[in-house]
């Protein structure tokens, strides 16, 4: 089946008005992208590191979660991005939570 809808023009893709702001909005798309796969791979790399300190915490007669260390993780991601870096390191925290 072929499609009828008019390809939209770079310019309407990025919602730039030129053509030349359009080029370097796709540019910095396209390695926004790229970082996304980076940080994606990161947080699943930090997932499986997790799931091996909490497995031989528990193994040890540990309890799976550490509240002092999410406290540091949360301190430290708030000293580095702020209130918005408090939020980030929740999910993370919660990303890296019971996988065992």
């Amino acid at each position: 089946m072929t499609s009828t809808a008019p390809t939209k023009t770079a310019a309407e893709r990025t919602g730039a008005h030129t053509d030349e702001a359009a080029s370097l909005i796709g540019g910095a798309r396209a390695r926004i992208d790229a970082l996304d796969d980076r940080i994606i791979g990161l947080i699943q790399e930090r997932m499986a590191v997790s799931a091996v300190i909490q497995e031989a915490r528990i193994t040890s007669g540990g309890r799976r979660v550490n509240l002092s260390r999410e406290m540091d993780v949360l301190s430290h991601y708030s000293n580095a991005l702020g209130k918005p870096g408090t939020a980030l390191a929740m999910t993370l925290l919660e990303l890296c939570r019971g996988r065992v």
